[in-house]
């Protein structure tokens, strides 16, 4: 059995500070949160652990204030599992880490074949965890016995996993470009909010014409708004299938749209004068969407030789050689150069030269290691495909 602390009022939350400030060596810090079953991506449970110390499961609800806990460990290493998912929900609460060290990162540059938490526990310190929680709905109160062992258990062993992977990265030679890789997981911007959220809509693509697409536009929007008052993920309130299935259906009337078959769950038969009105509002409106939208997204791949076969044979050249130099470092293509970066160089430059590759390549978010070990040999694999022509064309929309 686990030995751990679960805090959830202001007298145990100082203590449980001052007794994680009290100990040693970097922090593992991890997240649980109520996807899939709550609106908003906040925290339902932060769980930290410290040589010294011991684990706290601190309940953020109960809390509210987190600044006693930034005050307690925000001068130390943070040690997290995939940390660019935890991030945003730990900023929420006002916990900002100096400095990280991800474990699940880690074991990407050294060429781990599984890299999920358990997988990293069981191929460092040969520990096996159960994974059986990772889907639970974090939001529940209280939270059963079962659940709260497996949160304490995916922080106990962070800090020895973390120890095992600094020595690796130093056998493999690996240690600065971890040390990059992190930095830039913990500067990295926000993504911004999609300029029409609503297009991500499944089966959208079968809608056709402007006013259909408003009315679209106003069923997502009715959703996500009775989703955020509710505080539950819209897709449980009405899934996608079902506002598809009452576009689709094309009602002419309220009546006409409470007996579409496949529109008649629990919000759909509740909430029916909302999803009427988005009806009427869509087919009413004045602000008609485009039904298509401009983009500055590359063609496929596969289109490359009819569109631009100068950039094609470029990708062709350059792709297997970029291949090459990861098997050679033992990590995954997608870790020393994220391939969208590399489709780019080749699509919208005609270079020669690593110094301008390298440029490109920093301009796109490409870190100083993976240009230091790729930059050269993709302007020769460049040259090597003799496609080197004056101007690039402009991918169409």
């Amino acid at each position: 059995m686990t030995e751990y602390s679960v805090i959830s009022d202001a007298e145990e939350f100082l203590a449980a500070c001052a007794t994680l400030a009290a100990g040693t060596g970097p922090v593992a810090v991890d997240v649980e949160r109520a996807s899939g079953f709550r609106y908003s991506q906040r925290a339902y449970l932060v769980q930290v652990f410290r040589r010294d110390a011991g684990v706290f499961l601190f309940d953020p609800p109960a809390i509210g204030d987190f600044a006693p806990l930034q005050d307690a460990i925000g001068s130390e290493e943070w040690v997290l599992h995939a940390a660019s998912q935890d991030l945003p929900s730990l900023r929420e609460l006002q916990l900002e880490p100096p400095t990280i060290f991800d474990t699940e990162l880690a074991s990407r540059l050294l060429g781990h074949e599984r890299v999920g938490l358990a997988a990293v526990v069981e191929h460092t310190l040969g520990i096996t965890l159960k994974k059986e929680h990772s889907a639970a709905d974090w939001s529940t109160r209280p939270l059963p016995a079962s659940w709260l062992e497996y949160a304490a258990l995916d922080v106990l062993h962070l800090v020895d996993v973390r120890d095992a992977l600094v020595e690796e990265l130093v056998e493999q030679d690996k240690t600065s470009f971890a040390a990059e890789e992190f930095a830039a997981t913990l500067s990295r911007a926000p993504r911004p909010p999609r300029e029409d959220p609503w297009r991500r809509l499944s089966g959208l693509h079968q809608v056709r014409g402007a006013r259909n697409l408003a009315v679209a536009r106003e069923l997502w929007q009715a959703r996500e708004s009775y989703a955020q008052e509710q505080d539950v993920s819209p897709g449980r309130l009405v899934p996608d299938r079902s506002l598809m299935a009452a576009l689709l259906g094309n009602p002419q009337s309220k009546q006409a749209l409470a007996g579409i078959k496949e529109f008649q769950g629990r919000a759909s038969r509740t909430q029916l004068d909302r999803w009427w009105q988005a009806f009427v509002d869509g087919r009413a409106s004045e602000e008609l969407p485009r039904e298509r939208v401009p983009s500055d997204a590359l063609p496929p791949p596969r289109a490359w030789a009819d569109r631009n076969p100068e950039a094609d044979a470029r990708l062709k050249a350059a792709r297997p050689v970029v291949e090459a130099i990861a098997e050679e470092l033992s990590m995954p293509t997608e870790n020393l150069l994220t391939p969208e970066f590399l489709r780019r160089v080749a699509w919208d430059l005609a270079l020669e030269t690593p110094e301008a590759i390298g440029d490109a390549l920093t301009a796109l978010g490409a870190r100083p290691w993976q240009i230091a070990q790729t930059a050269q040999k993709i302007a020769d694999a460049f040259v090597d495909a003799g496609q080197v022509p004056d101007e690039a064309p402009t991918p169409a929309s």
